[in-house]
């Protein structure tokens, strides 16, 4: 059985080489010019954009530091990353141990229903526009 810190520095050191390696690859190859990246099936067929389309483009240009263009790809992705930290600290880094209430005032039921109207909202409101 593995100490929880021998678990606890595997898991920091996995995530932190996933960061890496996928950092690299979009800092070095832009999705706009590689043929690399995956293309979104639902723009390919319907012509609208999903809630994830220009997501690939924003973190080349985050990781360009271009944050105006990032959030010009995918303003959506760019307002997400602090909530999507907070949720990776609170899955892995044991945040929910120590912050049950907080958790679950933010990850909880009602917080997910209102992440899902966002997006759906922020779907519709790119293709009207």
């Amino acid at each position: 059985m593995q100490k929880p810190e021998t678990k606890y520095l595997y898991r920091i050191i996995g995530i932190a080489a996933l960061l890496i390696i996928g950092g690299g690859i979009y800092y070095f190859f832009s999705p706009e010019e590689s043929v690399y990246f995956p293309q979104c099936p639902f723009h390919r067929l319907t012509g609208l954009d999903c809630p994830g389309c220009g997501s690939q483009r924003a973190i080349h240009h985050l990781l360009h530091l271009q944050v105006k263009d990032a959030f010009v790809s995918n303003p959506l992705l760019v307002l997400a990353i602090p909530y999507i930290l907070t949720g990776i600290f609170f899955e892995y880094f044991g945040g929910k141990e120590r912050f049950p209430r907080l958790r679950k005032i933010l990850f909880g039921k009602t917080a997910i229903i209102i992440v899902l109207a966002v997006i759906i909202f922020f779907w519709i409101g790119r293709n009207i526009v």
